[in-house]
């Protein structure tokens, strides 16, 4: 069996190592990751939304499935190329895509099928007509770019943006340059990650998992991909209550069935980035593959081949999946500078058997097969264990065995850290 992987981060890394359990694994990618390089047949440098090249790559080794990591080349239709030259793709074509990559589709098709978890929302192109609305609106606002952002071009009143006074105007500064914005309601709350399998009809839950945004502890400092992130050996969290659960679950399956309704059938993963709010969890944005730490929680505790849950996806006959249940903490270390002026080209020393004896995996992401960091995160140390408190000791640990002009964030996966998400929810609900 030979398998394809498009991209290089952390995220694939791990889908990396699970993949090549039980397949010939080659790689398109941008930079050399060493972590995947040492896994793969064979490594193609190139851009991963170059489709041609990544097809003329897929058919030269004949390849009989692939796997996407990133978003940006299923807004290029990498599926749908690969898809019609014979190349089974797990992941969904670039018209599914656009949950991620158009936001105002994905509020669009929550409208139109009435999934529950939506929030209000209005797209402008008009200037004043948008200035108009905030005004009569007159409560916070979320101001969103409608294609990719890397996770960064959303700001939220309150947080990056002062007022609704500074939101017109990022607003009206979007509307000029991209000719669309998207305006939703502030929703407040406790923000969490679920993660599904899905071949278009039935959909299969990972572990949820929560994300660390904030570059620096505390949760402040400005927005990065994620600074890490953890799971519970429940594969719930402590502050989500079983109706939570259900409920988030509930709009993950709608939505997949509301593609299918629409004519843009979805498969492959789909993340689901909610909001605990006070009456029901809400859905702040999709997206269409892996979250970037969420994968290093869960496919390291994935108990079923991966090849063989991409085979059934593709196949459109999703059986099922299997977590052991620990719990997961990853943390990931990241240039100093990070995330607005980056150090680059400065070597990291990584001791790799060290981080093995600590019980910690280390997956490579912003980094090239010299270890020299290329700007964005480097890599992730992940502990696993039967507690939350023991995983984050493992990752703690292991995290030392690395040196360089590094930080991190030392909160994650911290009891202390989740106390406040507790604290914050169980304010929100008066209980």
């Amino acid at each position: 069996m030979r398998v394809l992987l498009v991209g290089a981060g952390g995220r694939e890394n791990a889908i990396a190592e699970v993949l090549a359990r039980d397949a010939e694994l080659y790689v398109v990618a941008g930079h050399k990751n060493p972590g995947i390089a040492r896994l793969a047949k064979d490594y193609a440098l190139a851009k991963e939304t170059d489709v041609p090249r990544v097809l003329d790559f897929a058919l030269k080794w004949g390849v009989d499935m692939a796997f996407i990591g990133p978003e940006a080349p299923l807004e290029k239709g990498i599926v749908n190329v690969l898809e019609e030259n014979g190349v089974p793709t797990v992941g969904p074509t670039r018209e599914a895509a656009m949950l991620e990559t158009n936001k105002a589709f994905a509020r669009w098709l929550m409208e139109e099928y009435k999934i529950p978890g939506r929030k209000l929302f209005k797209v402008f192109d008009d200037v004043s007509e948008m200035k108009s609305w905030i005004d009569d609106f007159g409560r916070p606002v979320v101001v969103k770019p409608l294609g990719l952002t890397g996770g960064k071009g959303v700001k939220v009143v309150g947080y990056q943006l002062k007022d609704n006074e500074e939101a017109k105007a990022y607003a009206e500064e979007l509307i000029k340059r991209d000719g669309k914005v998207l305006i939703e309601e502030r929703t407040d709350g406790v923000e969490f990650t679920f993660q599904v399998f899905t071949d278009g009809k039935r959909v299969v839950p990972m572990p949820l998992a929560q994300d660390y945004p904030h570059a620096y502890e505390g949760d402040v400092g400005p927005i990065t991909g994620g600074m890490g992130s953890y799971s519970c050996e429940d594969h719930r969290l402590p502050f989500i209550t079983k109706e939570d659960y259900e409920k988030a679950l509930e709009t993950l399956k709608a939505t997949v069935e509301a593609m299918r309704k629409n004519g843009t059938p979805y498969k492959g993963i789909l993340y689901g980035q909610f909001m605990l709010a006070k009456d029901e969890p809400k859905i702040i944005e999709f997206n269409a593959r892996f979250g970037d730490p969420e994968a290093m929680n869960v496919l390291p505790i994935l108990k079923r081949s991966l090849v063989e849950i991409g085979e059934e996806i593709v196949d459109g006959n999703l059986k099922g999946a299997e977590f052991e249940r620990k719990a997961t903490v990853v943390k990931y270390i990241a240039p100093k500078g990070y995330p607005t002026n980056p150090v680059r080209g400065i070597k990291l020393h990584v001791d790799e058997a060290k981080i093995r004896e600590e019980g910690a995996r280390v997956y490579y992401a912003s980094l090239d097969e010299n270890f020299r960091m290329l700007g964005s995160r480097a890599l992730a140390v992940v502990g696993i264990a039967d507690s939350l408190e023991e995983a984050e000791r493992i990752a703690s640990a292991g995290i030392r065995h690395v040196r360089g002009e590094i930080f991190y964030r030392k909160d994650v996966g911290t009891r202390e850290s989740i106390a406040r998400r507790i604290e914050l929810v169980r304010a929100m609900r008066g209980e």
